[in-house]
């Protein structure tokens, strides 16, 4: 796998959005069968969804397009879910996975991209917020006036101000500082900040240490939980169909194959994220892993409630065109061909 160059990424951001500025992003058609990239590059916010962990360890997509010479890169993005739908819009990248507010705010903003298929949908809420183990911080109301980092523009951003909103609280009762958990988990134990919400397995490392306790487990909250969301390109989309469906089937074996090697699944998203395996077993409980790319009715109306609740807190500029945002003509055709592979 070749690394991404950060300052490759940083001169097609800016670009990018110089191009956006400017109007200058024209509409392209389908390119000709003889048109194709050179490379595609497939982001995640870090350490990874399961799917992209999966996809990047087994080298799946790389193998479905070495034979047109197309190189694939994996990038996970380690500031959240803004520089990476950011690195998309800008087609920095031209897939993405990430949580559904990145996704939504991204899709309110305007800009040219296509929701095209489901990440995940894990019906737990996979975030925690964590105090140090010894702080006489007990429940979600102590947390008024305290100093709380977290990603800004994540999941963990809304889960917290949903966390808030329980006990008649808002992120304006709070000081907040956008942190990833490199930098927040050690500002907790050294007591620089109060509490930090982070993913479940994440945060683990601390509790398991005990270094940290939960005051707030959101998985008991199943109601705060939205599907993740594939987010592609617009332009790219709209010249290259076909990768975008191969893409996907790839994804829905990936998926298929999570289900049916269970123990696999789970030790090389540990091994390779360096989460707890105790708390990843706890989200992927009985060895569901909730990775089918499908957008149901349920999820659409799940993304729906979630893009109310952030109009709501203030957390979303715009509104989203549902219509125009999500496109699963790829991921039907995606399923035909899959399904037909299984039937021969």
């Amino acid at each position: 796998m070749t690394r991404f160059n950060p300052s490759i990424l940083r001169r097609t951001l800016l670009s990018g959005l110089a191009a956006l500025a400017l109007g200058s992003a024209a509409p392209t058609g389908p390119a000709s069968a003889e048109d194709k990239p050179e490379i595609i590059r497939i982001g995640s916010t870090a350490p990874g969804h399961l799917k992209f962990i999966l996809e990047r360890h087994s080298g799946s997509l790389a193998k479905e397009f070495e034979k047109d010479g197309i190189k694939v890169e994996f990038i996970a993005f380690t500031n959240g879910g803004s520089e990476a739908t950011t690195a998309l819009a800008t087609g920095a990248v031209e897939f993405i996975y990430t949580g559904n507010n990145p996704a939504l705010r991204v899709a309110a903003a305007g800009a040219d991209v296509k929701a095209i298929g489901l990440s995940s949908y894990v019906k737990a809420n996979g975030s925690a917020i964590i105090v140090k183990t010894d702080s006489p911080i007990k429940s979600l109301a102590d947390l008024k006036g305290k100093k709380v980092a977290y990603l800004a523009g994540t999941v963990r951003h809304s889960t917290f101000a949903k966390a808030l909103k329980s006990v008649s609280l808002s992120l304006t009762d709070v000081e907040s500082l956008n942190l990833a958990f490199d930098a927040s988990g050690p500002a907790l134990v050294r007591g620089d900040v109060d509490a930090v919400v982070e993913s479940g397995d994440v945060a683990a490392k601390l509790v398991e240490t005990g270094q940290a306790r939960v005051i707030l487990d959101a998985s008991s909250h199943p109601e705060w939980s939205a599907p993740f969301v594939i987010s592609a390109n617009g332009d790219f989309v709209r010249k290259y169909p076909d990768l975008v469906k191969r893409l996907l089937k790839v994804d829905i074996e990936t998926a298929r194959w999570a289900d049916a090697h269970p123990e696999d699944t789970i030790k090389i998203f540990v091994d390779e994220t360096k989460s707890s395996e105790k708390s990843v077993r706890e989200t992927y409980k009985d060895n569901v892993f909730y990775q089918d790319p499908k957008i149901t009715p349920e999820a659409l109306a799940s993304l729906k409630s979630e893009e109310q609740f952030m109009a709501d807190a203030k957390l979303l500029k715009g509104s989203v065109d549902y219509d125009k945002w999500i496109d699963t003509s790829f991921l039907d055709a995606a399923y035909k061909e899959v399904d037909a592979k299984k039937s021969n």
